[in-house]
């Protein structure tokens, strides 16, 4: 860190930490470490309910077509917010159906925390129903990785938080 004239190094140092803070709150790093993951999360979920469904009696046919359909609108929102980022163009929708379907009541980050939890959910019911162990070895590389940007990026940002709030 280098001082700057008539600022001194404080400020530099301030600026760095609000550039970093800015990176962890532009679309494109939330889509990358949360949208996107949360959407392979769904997608799989989908798939393999959509499979178990082709079993005569199981009901999971529709279901798991309705949760494909879902997590790749919300995929494809989750692209075209980080590429509208990149561009550097605001995005006029949400990250998510649920989000935008927020809109109308005034309260998207409320159904934003909605969609949190019913893709935790998600993570667990493929967990505790083992559906995890149906996964091909390709959709298992897309669960770890979309596992391993979730975590470690919530990591960072909280290791971060806490390192410049102390």
């Amino acid at each position: 860190m280098t001082p700057e004239p008539g600022n001194g190094p404080v400020c530099a140092a301030a600026r760095e930490a609000d550039a970093i803070q800015r990176f962890f709150t532009r679309p494109v790093f939330l889509s990358a470490t949360i949208g996107i993951p949360f959407c392979i999360f769904k997608l799989l979920f989908g798939i393999t309910a959509f499979r178990l469904g082709e079993s005569p009696g199981t009901g999971l046919w529709v279901f798991g077509g309705i949760i494909v359909i879902w997590a790749t609108c919300d995929l494809c929102m989750n692209a075209s917010r980080s590429l509208l980022d990149l561009a550097g163009k605001k995005a006029s929708f949400e990250f998510c159906t649920l989000a935008q379907l927020g809109r109308i009541f005034n309260r998207p980050l409320v159904f934003l925390a909605l969609d949190t939890l019913i893709t935790f959910c998600i993570i667990c019911a493929m967990l505790w129903l083992g559906w995890i162990t149906l996964l091909d070895s390709t959709e298992l590389v897309l669960w770890y990785t979309a596992t391993t940007l979730n975590l470690v990026s919530l990591s960072l940002v909280i290791l971060y938080n806490e390192i410049r709030n102390s």
